[in-house]
C-alpha cells in the first residue's frame, strides 16, 4: 500500500516537472527570446542595403573624369514569388522566357529564402517603367545601385574599369565585400579601391503583403548611413589627354608627359584605347570579350607593360654615367670614321655620319653611335676589373635611372624593363672572358634592353630636373583635405652630379634648336625645347618612332616621351606629336605647319591584318629609305658580327 503512494508522489512529481518545463519555456519564449518576434517582424521589415556613391575622379584643374549614374538591381526571394505575371515582367525587364528561367533556378541555387540579384543595372528609363507594376510581382524588389560614367570618353587605361566581385575578392576582403558588390578591376579604380568604395548603409522599410512599402521602421532608429568613396583629384590636364589621344588615333603607342618638378603625370596615353562606358552597363559582358579579342590589344597598357629598345634616348643615360665614373668629361673626344668596330675590328656598329673627331656635346646632337660606343667600351674594358664586376657597377648606375626596375607608379601591372644581368652574358657565351664588343649594342639602348614609355619619360624628367626625380603618380590628392601620399614626394636621386647634365642639355637643346639637328623640324618658335629623336629597331617588323623631351631648357614644366610603333623615323612621326603637346601645354596653342599637323591627325599606321598586302608601317619604311628628306641620319646600321648572331632582342 505504502508503494502505491510512493509512486502516485512520483507521477505527481513527473507532471510537476513537466508543467514548469513548458511553463519556463512559454515564459522564455514570450517574454525573453526575441526570435520569433524578429522572425514575426521579418515578415514586414526589410533590410534595404544603401550602397554609397563611389568616389569621384577629376583632373588637375577640378574636371570630372569619373563621375556616378544611378541604377537599379532587381532582387527576387524565390520563395515569396506567387502568381507572377511572367509574360508581363520579361517585357519590362528586355528578357526572354528562358533567360528569366535561368535566373530563377541561379536565384533558387542560391538560397529560396533569401534575396539575391535577378538583373542587375537596370538603367533609369526601364526602371521607370518597372516601378508602375512593381506591386505586381511579389517576391521581387529594386535596389538603388550607381555605375560609372565617363564623360569625355578618355583615358581608359589609366581610370580603368570596375566589375563585380568573384569569389576569391570575397575571401581576400575578410567578407567585406558581399555577392553582387563591384571592385576596381584595373587602373586607379583598382589601385585606389578602399578610397573610392566608401561604406555601406542600411535602411529598414516596413513592406505589407504586396511588397510594398509602408514607411521607414521605427523612425529610422536602426538605419545607419551610406559613406560615399573618397574624392580623387588625378594629375590628368585634361585638355591635354584629349589631344594627345586624337593625336595617336590609329596608331599603336604610347604617349607619357610628367612635371618634372613634382612627377605628376600630365598625359598617359595607351593607344588603340576604348570608350570606357563600354565596360559599364548590361553589355560589358560582350564588350569585354570584344576589346579582349581585339588584335590591337587596346586593353595592354602600353605606358608601363610595353617594353621597347629605347634607342637614342640611353645614349643620354651613358653620357652621363660614363662622367660620374670619371671615363669621360665633355673635352673628351673620339674619332668618328662612320662606324665603332668591335671584335677585332671584325664588326662594325655603323654611324650614318662620318664625324671625324667629335666632343660629347656633338655626339648628343648628332646621335653619334660611334662615341657612345667607345665611352661604353670604357666603363666595361678600361677600369680595371673583371669584366663582370665592371659591368654590374655599369648596371647599378644604370637602374638609378629607373631603367631594369620598377618606378612604383600608383597603377596595378607595372613592368620593370629588361637590363640584363652579368650572369646572364657569362651563361650565355659559356665564361665570364666577355668584353664590351659581346654587347655593345646596349651603348646606344639595343640588344637585350627594354624600357617602357614611362620609364623613357621619367629619364628626361630626370635630366630636366638636373639629376633627380619623383617617383611618377596619376593620383596627386586624396579626400577633402587633399592628402597627398609620402612616396610620392620623395626626392630621389640618379647617382650622377648635376655638373655632369649641362653638356648633355645642350647637346640635347642643339639637336633641337640648331640646324641639322635630328629635331630640328619640329622645333618650337619662343620655347626651348630639348630633345632626342629615335628610331629604334624592331626584330618583328618595321622600326619604331621615338621622340622624348623636357621644355623649356631653364625651369622646366614638361618632359615626355613619345612612341609610334613600326612607324619609321622618330622626327617624322613621334617629334611632331612631343611638339604639338608641349606647344599646347605650355603656350595653349599650336604653331607647328599645318600639313605636318593634318598629316599626323588623319594618318592611319594600324597594321593591316590582310595576309600579304602592305602595311601602312611597311609604306612607311621604304619610303623613309627613298626619301632623303625625312631624316636619313637617324637609320640604325649595324653590321653584325658572328658573337652578336643570337642577339635576343
Amino acid at each position: 500500500m505504502n508503494g502505491l503512494f510512493e509512486r502516485k508522489y512520483i507521477i505527481q512529481g513527473i507532471f510537476i516537472a513537466v508543467a514548469i518545463v513548458i511553463a519556463s519555456r512559454l515564459f522564455y519564449l514570450q517574454l525573453i527570446d526575441e526570435t520569433y518576434l524578429l522572425s514575426a517582424n521579418n515578415n514586414v521589415l526589410r533590410k534595404m542595403v544603401i550602397y554609397p556613391a563611389r568616389g569621384v575622379i577629376l583632373d588637375r584643374e577640378g574636371k570630372v573624369l569619373v563621375q556616378n549614374e544611378p541604377v537599379y538591381d532587381l532582387l527576387v526571394t524565390p520563395r515569396e514569388v506567387v502568381d507572377l505575371d511572367t509574360a508581363l515582367l520579361c517585357e519590362l525587364v528586355g528578357i526572354d522566357r528562358e533567360g528569366f528561367e535561368r535566373r530563377m533556378t541561379t536565384a533558387r541555387n542560391y538560397s529560396p529564402y533569401k534575396a539575391s540579384q535577378f538583373e542587375k543595372q537596370i538603367p533609369a528609363s526601364a526602371y521607370a517603367k518597372l516601378q508602375e507594376h512593381l506591386y505586381k510581382f511579389r517576391g521581387f524588389y529594386v535596389q538603388n545601385r550607381t555605375v560609372r560614367n565617363y564623360p569625355d570618353s578618355i583615358a581608359a587605361q589609366f581610370l580603368g574599369y570596375i566589375q563585380e566581385v568573384n569569389d576569391r575578392d570575397i575571401e581576400r576582403s575578410n567578407k567585406f565585400y558581399r555577392p553582387g558588390d563591384y571592385i576596381g578591376a584595373t587602373g586607379v579604380e583598382s589601385a585606389y579601391e578602399e578610397l573610392l568604395r566608401g561604406q555601406r548603409g542600411v535602411k529598414n522599410v516596413m513592406v505589407d503583403a504586396f511588397n510594398r512599402p509602408q514607411g521607414v521602421f521605427a523612425e529610422g532608429k536602426y538605419d545607419t548611413l551610406a559613406v560615399a568613396g573618397d574624392e580623387l583629384v588625378s594629375s590628368l590636364d585634361k585638355e591635354l589627354q584629349v589631344l594627345a589621344e586624337k593625336l595617336m588615333r590609329n596608331k599603336i603607342g604610347s604617349v607619357v608627359a610628367i612635371e618634372p618638378a613634382t612627377g605628376e603625370i600630365l598625359t598617359f596615353v595607351s593607344s588603340p584605347s576604348y570608350d570606357p562606358n563600354m565596360m559599364v552597363g548590361r553589355e560589358r559582358g560582350n564588350n569585354y570579350m570584344k576589346l579582349l579579342n581585339d588584335p590591337f590589344k587596346p586593353m595592354f597598357i602600353r605606358p608601363i607593360q610595353a617594353q621597347y629598345p629605347p634607342g637614342s634616348i640611353f645614349k643620354v643615360v651613358n653620357a652621363l654615367t660614363a662622367q660620374q665614373a670619371g671615363m669621360i668629361d665633355e673635352h673628351t673626344i673620339f674619332n668618328c670614321p662612320g662606324g665603332y668596330r668591335y671584335g677585332g675590328g671584325r664588326a662594325i656598329m655603323r654611324c650614318t655620319h662620318v664625324d671625324g673627331s667629335i666632343p660629347l656635346v656633338t655626339a648628343i646632337q648628332r646621335s653619334c653611335n660611334t662615341y657612345f660606343g667607345y665611352s661604353y667600351a670604357r666603363m666595361i674594358d678600361h677600369r680595371n676589373l673583371p669584366t663582370a664586376e665592371a659591368y654590374t657597377l655599369w648596371r647599378n648606375a644604370v637602374m638609378k635611372f629607373g631603367i631594369g626596375e620598377s618606378l612604383g607608379i600608383d597603377l596595378p601591372g607595372e613592368k620593370s624593363g629588361l637590363l640584363p644581368t652579368a650572369d646572364y652574358y657569362t651563361k650565355r657565351y659559356g665564361n665570364a672572358r666577355w668584353g664590351s664588343g659581346f654587347n655593345i649594342s646596349l651603348s646606344i639602348g639595343q640588344g637585350e634592353m627594354g624600357v617602357t614609355p614611362l620609364q623613357m619619360a621619367n629619364i628626361m624628367a630626370i635630366v630636366a630636373n638636373r639629376g633627380f626625380y619623383y617617383r611618377p603618380h596619376l593620383i596627386k590628392a586624396i579626400g577633402e583635405k587633399k592628402i597627398a601620399k609620402p612616396e610620392f614626394t620623395e626626392k630621389i636621386s640618379a647617382g650622377v652630379d648635376a655638373k655632369y647634365y649641362e653638356p648633355v642639355v645642350e647637346g640635347l637643346s642643339r639637336a633641337v634648336n640648331v640646324p641639322g639637328g635630328t629635331g630640328y623640324s619640329v622645333r618650337i618658335a619662343d620655347i626651348e625645347m630639348c630633345g632626342k629623336t629615335g628610331t629604334a629597331q624592331n626584330p618583328h617588323g618595321a622600326d619604331h618612332a621615338v621622340f622624348f623631351a623636357f621644355a623649356p631648357r631653364d625651369n622646366p614644366k614638361i618632359a615626355i616621351a613619345v612612341v609610334v610603333e613600326n612607324a619609321g623615323y622618330g622626327g617624322v612621326w613621334a617629334g611632331p606629336i612631343a611638339s604639338m603637346l608641349i606647344e599646347q601645354y605650355i603656350k595653349d596653342t599650336i604653331t607647328l605647319p599645318k600639313y605636318i599637323q593634318d598629316r599626323i591627325f588623319n594618318a592611319d599606321l594600324l597594321p593591316k591584318l590582310e595576309t600579304g598586302k602592305s602595311t601602312e608601317a611597311d609604306k612607311v619604311t621604304s619610303s623613309r629609305r627613298a626619301d632623303p628628306r625625312k631624316d636619313p641620319e637617324e637609320e640604325p646600321l649595324f653590321v653584325h658580327h658572328r658573337i652578336l648572331a643570337n642577339r635576343h632582342d
